[in-house]
């Protein structure tokens, strides 16, 4: 009996210091794993450099684009924030990148491009801001007069959906052809229902046309062409007006991926593009061939 009382003393002993042991083993916090604590410094590291300001990284064409990003690069950097400007010379890349991610926001393309490309490729982009217009002009090549060119003369325009329809409706306001009534931003040649001077129509790539310039009467470019080719609007013979419908609709955008339109980084990009002194600059550099949107 004696023994048994003992043992019951033991048991009851060891039972109360394991309760003991327990209850300070659950009252210290649990170790993170490694992994989760990485995770975490990373995440401060990225909040921290978001309150500061950050990178912000575009994706432009060279020429004006990435020139006029530039320009803004200092402002930027009064706010906090370091702009990549990365360059492109093609027109998918840049849209590519933004929609996975990799960048932020692009400046290379008009909306109805990029309306276009979203339905093609299933990207969810969007424009957040209008900069600038590029406008269409006719420069003299043979012929230095348009309203005497010859009959049976030739112009090149560009062949692509967008820019050939402008060409058309450019030629059709400086009275050389008539189209069809509602052909608009998607006439073609085969729209015109009057040409009374038998004027050829020669369809190059956008970027082939200035090269056939000392081979036919007249040709017409866009901005960004023209001064890539050396010409000045000032040697042009017409031009798109600000306020046609061309030029309204084929402003040059910033875009980037849906629900980004609101960043802070994004707004800020934005107003240093839209300042005035972003707007002199066009002035002062291109001349007319980049016109600035108020």
């Amino acid at each position: 009996m004696k023994n048994l009382k003992k043992l019951l003393i033991g048991i009851l002993v060891l039972a109360l210091a394991l309760g003991t042991l327990t209850a300070c083993q659950n009252n210290e916090p649990a170790e993170e794993p490694k992994e989760v604590e990485e995770q975490n410094e990373e995440k401060n590291e990225e909040q921290e450099k978001q309150a500061s300001g950050g990178k912000i990284t575009v994706a432009a064409s060279p020429t004006p684009h990435a020139e006029i990003l530039a320009q803004v690069k200092d402002v930027l950097a009064e706010q906090g924030y370091e702009l990549e400007v990365i360059e492109y010379s093609d027109y998918i890349q840049p849209n590519l990148v933004v929609d996975s991610g990799e960048i932020v926001a692009n400046f290379f393309q008009h909306k109805p491009y990029l309306d276009n490309f979203n339905e093609e490729n299933k990207t969810k982009l969007v424009p957040v801001a209008s900069i600038h217009y590029e406008p269409l002009a006719i420069y003299p090549g043979k012929s230095s007069d348009l309203a005497n060119i010859p009959e049976g003369g030739a112009i090149a325009v560009p062949n692509d959906t967008t820019n050939e329809a402008r060409a058309l409706l450019l030629l059709e306001t400086n009275g050389l052809i008539k189209l069809r009534e509602d052909a608009g931003l998607l006439a073609t040649k085969n729209d015109i229902v009057d040409n009374p001077k038998n004027i050829e129509i020669v369809e190059l790539e956008a970027a082939q046309v200035s090269r056939v310039i000392d081979e036919v009467d007249f040709v017409v470019l866009n901005g960004n062409y023209a001064l890539n080719a050396g010409l000045k609007v000032a040697d042009a013979v017409a031009q798109e007006e600000q306020e046609s419908e061309a030029a309204q609709t084929y402003a040059n955008v910033i875009v980037v991926k849906e629900g980004n339109e609101n960043r802070e980084d994004v707004k800020a990009l934005i107003e240093a593009l839209k300042s005035e002194e972003i707007k002199q600059y066009i002035a002062d550099t291109y001349e007319g061939a980049v016109v600035a949107i108020d």
